[in-house]
């Protein structure tokens, strides 16, 4: 497995987080963020006991938009998902 790191948040006081990452062999994104504990935000969720939430600011979206434009674009470091080819 190779994580690729995609980018960090460009606003982060200490440069270490948000972070998302790209994890080649399996395909899937990898998201590090702030530990969601605020229990009302919590009860809107559904998330299994083999889940946890992380957040990111709205601004790091822009990660994903650039592999996901790189996979349009025919880039051979960025797999698209066959069952979602708009991700």
């Amino acid at each position: 497995m190779a994580l690729i790191r995609l980018g960090k948040d460009p606003e982060s006081p200490s440069g270490g987080s948000p972070t998302i990452y790209l994890d080649d062999a399996r395909d899937n994104y990898l998201v590090q963020g702030w530990k969601v504990e605020d229990a009302e935000r919590l009860e809107q969720m559904d998330i299994p006991g083999h889940e946890s939430v992380v957040e990111i600011p709205r601004r790091m979206v822009q990660f994903f938009l650039e592999m996901e434009q790189s996979a349009k674009a025919g880039d051979p470091e960025v797999k698209q998902d066959d069952e979602h080819p708009d991700v």
